[in-house]
């Protein structure tokens, strides 16, 4: 189990820098957009698409790393009223929704829209950058989702995580 920790802290390590990267882009981003507009009384057009493509990567990607941190937001008033007994069971099972959510809607779903977008060749406004290659964090962010619920199902069964 081992290798798994070390893969696993691998893999959140890498996301930490992707994700700091892509905020990085996105302030440099903004700032360009205000310098240009305030300083030079013009504006660049692809900041603002750019902006909206950063924050689309940020917050599902971002949205996965939480998820590997167990960090999410979560209201946990209903899951401390079970006996201590229980609520191994319960973690199972919110592990398995979240497995199942991020198959079916990010991965399955994810998938078809990065498809379709694709095939129907639809390009961005102002990039001309293919829409499928923005949408496909979705279906990668749902990979990283499933795997991280797969290894904290792991860790709950060795009694690793509790709560």
């Amino acid at each position: 189990m081992k290798s798994a920790d070390i893969l696993f802290n691998k893999v959140c390590k890498i996301l930490e820098i992707i994700l700091v990267s892509i905020f990085g882009l996105l302030v440099v981003d903004v700032l360009l957009q205000v310098f240009s507009r305030y300083i030079l009384n013009t504006s660049f057009t692809f900041t603002e698409e750019l902006a909206r493509f950063s924050l689309i990567w940020l917050s599902i990607l971002g949205a996965a790393y939480l998820n590997a941190k167990r960090e999410h937001l979560s209201m946990d008033f209903l899951y401390q009223k079970f006996p201590e007994k229980f609520r191994k069971k319960v973690l199972y099972f919110i592990e398995i929704c979240i497995f199942l959510f991020a198959l079916v809607v990010m991965v399955i779903g994810g998938f078809n829209l990065v498809y379709t977008t694709l095939h129907l060749g639809q390009l961005s406004g102002t990039l001309r950058i293919p829409l499928g290659y923005i949408y496909a964090i979705l279906p990668v962010s749902g990979l990283f989702v499933m795997c991280f619920s797969i290894y904290h199902v792991v860790k709950i069964s060795t009694n690793k995580i509790t709560d």
